[in-house]
């Protein structure tokens, strides 16, 4: 009789068991519906590079976004690598279909060579922080540059 109540117990666990996987999950909503349903920063251009600048010369680019969501886009912090880059943003919410800016100052003072700046813009936008970088190559400056300025 144990061996009834048993096998028809270890029965009932297997068929419960069986039929919980079955059962149909709610679809996980995809990183671009979330966009559709929220805020989202679309940027015209990620990366804009200077080409060869000379050490000490101080350059700045400006990122224009577009708010590609439904809901107001607000810009909370603009991050950057270092203390040579400095960040200006849209400080006003960003409405759904309007555009907002980005700008970075670049100080080539004591830079040599190939450089690439994150700038990171933290927002309230449904798919997290999006990611900027301006890239340049500094040349070291020369005595007869130095001489015209």
């Amino acid at each position: 009789m144990k061996k009834v109540i048993l096998s028809m117990v270890f029965a009932a666990l297997v068929a419960g068991g069986a039929s919980a996987q079955t059962q149909l999950k709610a679809p996980a909503t995809a990183p671009q519906e979330q966009a559709k349903n929220g805020p989202a920063i679309t940027f015209e251009e990620t990366e804009h590079n200077f080409g060869d600048i000379t050490q000490g010369d101080v350059v700045e680019y400006t990122f224009k976004f577009k708010n590609t969501g439904t809901q107001p886009l607000v810009i909370d912090n603009v991050g950057v690598t270092c203390g040579c880059t400095t960040p200006n943003w849209t400080k006003e919410p960003v409405m759904p279909g309007k555009t907002g800016i980005v700008a970075a100052k670049f100080n080539s003072a004591g830079k040599m060579g190939q450089q690439k700046k994150a700038i990171t813009i933290h927002s309230n936008a449904a798919a997290g922080d999006a990611y900027v970088y301006i890239v340049t190559n500094v040349k070291e400056k020369t005595t007869a540059s130095a001489q015209k300025n």
